[in-house]
Order: structure tokens, then sequence, then C-alpha cells
């Protein structure tokens, strides 16, 4: 699906990191943008420096009533082809805490809410809007997802985040073989650790830390790195229903 002047594309999570990134270099290539996220100042922001081409919705990903303006904003701008679906949470939660309390079921089911049931209920919303399209190509649509390498190698107080990636990943192929029918392609990609405002946060050290965890290139990950897999995930027709790491072939250990 050649990205082109014209096309609409949504982008969870767009006002920061990763998602922040993808938006922007959808813009570069000529496509109108919708993000979707919860920080008004950002993405009010965002909204004014490119406007008539990119339009901000606050919105809870896993909240239908709060996600149809978005679909709706992505559909007003036209030819809505294009989904990138950054939007998660995370937070330490272990099975039993440190005072010997269970771990919060709460702080679980948040967690699940959020990254997992997020994901679905916006792939759902964009690709019932997509099915609408006229194919170009052979494609009506593509949908990016986010995962994570914890998906596969959680690390010791990442149960819910954890949880919530591995389901990502189980449900990519399972909608890329459900919306073949409609045309529309789904993959998700599993980034390991990428330099975004979660990990600006920490102390240089633990930063330097991390970086040399990665075998080659010894770093974190660059945001407009996971914006060009998912834009050449997005153009190549053949991509479909798979995890792609991206991750410097790290492996995380338990802690």
């Amino acid at each position: 699906m050649k990205l082109q002047q014209g096309m609409t594309a949504l982008v969870t999570g767009g006002v920061s990191g990763l998602g922040e990134a993808t938006a922007l270099q959808l813009l570069e290539r000529g496509l109108n943008v919708v993000v979707v996220d919860l920080n008004d100042e950002r993405g009010q922001a965002m909204e004014q420096q490119y406007a008539g081409r990119l339009r901000y919705v606050k919105a809870d990903v896993s909240d239908a009533e709060q996600m149809a303006p978005a679909i709706a904003a992505a559909q007003a701008f036209g030819n809505f082809r294009a989904l990138v679906h950054c939007a998660g949470i995370g937070g330490p939660l272990r099975l039993i805490e440190k005072d010997g309390s269970p771990g919060s079921l709460e702080k679980y089911v948040n967690i699940i809410r959020v990254n997992l049931i997020g994901t679905f209920n916006v792939l759902r919303l964009a690709a019932v809007s997509m099915a609408g399209n006229e194919p170009i190509d052979g494609e009506r649509g593509a949908c990016v997802l986010t995962a994570s390498v914890a998906g596969y190698e959680g690390q010791i107080g990442q149960i819910p985040y954890a949880s919530s990636k591995a389901g990502v990943i189980g449900l990519t192929l399972v909608a890329a073989r459900d919306l073949a029918s409609k045309f529309i392609r789904v993959c998700t990609i599993a980034p390991g650790l990428f330099d975004t405002p979660i990990l600006a946060k920490l102390p240089e050290n633990v930063r330097q830390s991390l970086s040399a965890s990665v075998p080659h290139p010894a770093r974190l990950g660059y945001p407009s790195e996971y914006a060009m897999t998912a834009l050449h995930i997005l153009e190549n027709p053949m991509l479909n229903g798979e995890t792609i790491r991206l991750d410097g072939a790290i492996r995380m250990a338990p802690r």
C-alpha cells in the first residue's frame, strides 16, 4: 500500500515517543494524521503546528465512546487506510509484594485494559472503517500494533505488562487471518529498549547500563527507527500476520 498524499493515518499514543515519531514521518510522506493521546498540551501544540493536516483527539483507547471521535476525524480527512497503535502503559507488580501482600488485582486489570483491550478496541473500530474503502492494488488498509520483547521475556515485576504484550502478539496472526477477506493487513512490532520519555526519566548510569545490554547496536533504539519499521510494514504488501522484534538482538534477563 503506497503511502501518499491524500491518505489518512490514525496514530494512538501519538504525541510522544514511538507514536510521535511515527506521526511525524507520516506527515513527511504527505498523509493527514489523527493522533490519539491524553496529553492535551502536547496534542494541541501539534495540532496548531500542523494545522489542516493533523488532528488531536483526547481518548482512552479502551473506551469505545471516547475512540469514536478519533475514527470520525480520520474519516473526515478521507481515505483512512493506515493505523499505527502505540498507546500503552506499564507499572511494576509482583505476585507477592515486599510486605507479603498479594499483588494488586486492580493494577493488573488496568494495564490489561489499556494495553490489550485497548488494542482490540482500536483495531476493531479502525478495521470497520477501512472495510468500506475501495481496494487499491488489492488493499483496503493496513494496521500496525505494538507489543514488546517483554511479551516473550518478561522480567520480574512485569507480570501485567508482559501479559498484555503477549496478548497483542497472540492476537496478531488471528486478526490478520480474520481481516484477510476484507483486504486489510495486520502486523505487530515488538520493540526492545527504546529512548522514549519513560526511559528518559532514568538516571544516566541506568540508561548507560541498559544501552550496554543491547548486543548491537549497543544503545537504546531511536523512536525514528520504530517509525521507519511501521511505515515499511504499511507499504509492504507481503508483511501480514507477523510480529517483528525490533531489539538489536537483546534477550531480556530475569531482572
